[in-house]
């Protein structure tokens, strides 16, 4: 039976306004990576960049 896969959820944050707007998993094997995202921000109701926030 396969081993299952490290995965943490973690939230993305807008750099620009402080929101956490979407929630996603990561794979943790080997360290967090550092993603980051251009989504879409609903309070700028713009594209804008978003970076891991972890809880």
């Amino acid at each position: 039976m396969a081993k299952a896969a490290k995965r943490e959820y973690v939230w993305l944050q807008c750099k620009e306004c402080g929101d956490l707007n979407y929630r996603t998993s990561v794979n943790v094997m080997g360290g967090v990576p550092k993603l980051e995202l251009r989504k879409f921000c609903k309070r700028e109701r713009k594209h804008s960049a978003h970076k891991i926030k972890r809880k």
